[in-house]
């Protein structure tokens, strides 16, 4: 099962929306794929939406594929609160994860996916090498908030090809 996880809890946030560009990129490579939001999720404990949470997809999930926004050169705390009270063993050990960072800068959160490279491998996630920063991701969506940029289309598709092969 592949996952997509739109890393923030920012409603209509771009990630989400690149997300959906990646879960349509996937359909066409005839891969089925949820994606989430973390809009709403109660991280800050073990809470029964969280708890739901990893049940219903967390440790269902053996490919996860993280859409991530720069947050002060990092990434989203709700994330990383997601992680630290999730069961790790269960939700993250052994499992591979696929990185997407999004600015509306010109770093494209490199730096975030660094960071969050490092806490997964920690956790013995298999972070696949081709970490793909997207910068000015605002100005590659079109009026309905997709991406419409064929150079950015074809990276992605690059990119989950290898993933898939992973």
């Amino acid at each position: 099962m592949y996952t997509i996880i739109a890393s923030t809890n920012r409603a209509g946030s771009n990630s989400f929306q690149v997300g959906k560009s990646y879960q349509i990129v996937l359909k066409s490579l005839g891969i089925d794929s949820s994606l989430h939001s973390l809009e709403g999720l109660d991280v800050n404990n073990r809470s029964t939406s969280l708890i739901s949470f990893e049940n219903d997809v967390l440790i269902p999930t053996q490919k996860f594929i993280f859409i991530v926004p720069e947050y002060n050169g990092s990434y989203p705390g709700v994330l990383k609160s997601l992680i630290d009270f999730s069961d790790i063993k269960k939700c993250w050990f052994g499992k591979k994860a696929l990185l997407t960072g999004v600015a509306t800068g010109r770093g494209g959160n490199i730096r975030g996916l660094e960071h969050l490279t490092g806490c997964l491998n920690y956790m013995n996630v298999y972070v696949h090498p081709n970490r793909l920063p997207i910068s000015q991701v605002h100005e590659l969506m079109n009026e309905v908030l997709a991406i419409s940029n064929e150079k950015t289309l074809m990276t992605i598709e690059n990119q989950l090809v290898d993933f898939i092969k992973f």
